[in-house]
């Protein structure tokens, strides 16, 4: 598999930030640059990738607030999340505000994202999922032959997606793990916001939150 991943945790609440690269092509996206723009663009630097792409999985302010500024910085579109989130990407100012975070802009995507969209990762093409409940407009990236989904906030190891928001659905976050992701099959890993990744069966098996399918 040529491609390389490294994770840049932003912003106080540790948001798994992630740059995502073809080892061979040394092409790349930004995954969720919620903050923390220059720790971000020195990791590009670093490791000498080539962003083609900013990939936003919802419009959460630890998950969007710096993509602005990034797009400004490297001339690259954003792409997602879904149009869903448009409430959430007009405040991000304003989330930042509330949280006694740095300044965030808010944000309009060079490409809403919906399900049976793809996205190209270097070489790699990922399937997007509407998958809402921890924010409507949620999104998963997801390369079956690669065997990754990258899938934001709405699975972690050993939990869930947060519900507890006014328009959050605990239901709808339920239906998407169960009858979205854990088909995708047990030997898919996959990225989360925060927190270690894990795979799919580990998950289906012991993780607390899910119960039965």
């Amino acid at each position: 598999m040529s491609l390389k991943a490294a994770i840049i945790p932003v912003t106080p609440f540790e948001q798994n930030c992630a740059l995502l690269w073809d080892d061979v092509t040394m092409e790349g996206v930004v995954v969720d640059p919620g903050g923390d723009v220059p720790r971000i663009r020195q990791a590009i630097a670093q490791h000498g990738v080539t962003v083609t792409a900013i990939l936003i999985t919802h419009g959460h302010m630890d998950h969007a607030g710096g993509a602005g500024e990034l797009r400004a910085a490297l001339g690259v579109p954003v792409e997602g999340p879904h149009t869903a989130d448009r409430m959430l990407l007009d405040n991000l100012a304003k989330q930042a505000s509330a949280y006694g975070l740095p300044p965030a802009r808010d944000l309009v995507p060079d490409r809403w994202l919906a399900e049976g969209d793809t996205v190209r990762i270097g070489g790699d093409e990922f399937a997007v999922l509407h998958c809402p409940g921890h924010a409507p407009g949620h999104v998963v990236f997801v390369s079956t032959a690669l065997k990754l989904a990258i899938v934001g906030d709405v699975l972690f190891r050993g939990s869930i997606g947060r519900t507890d928001f006014p328009y959050g659905d605990h239901a709808a976050l339920l239906d998407a793990i169960h009858n979205k992701l854990m088909p995708l099959g047990d030997d898919m890993r996959f990225l989360c916001g925060h927190g270690p990744g894990s795979d799919f069966g580990t998950e289906r098996r012991s993780n607390p939150f899910l119960g039965p399918d």
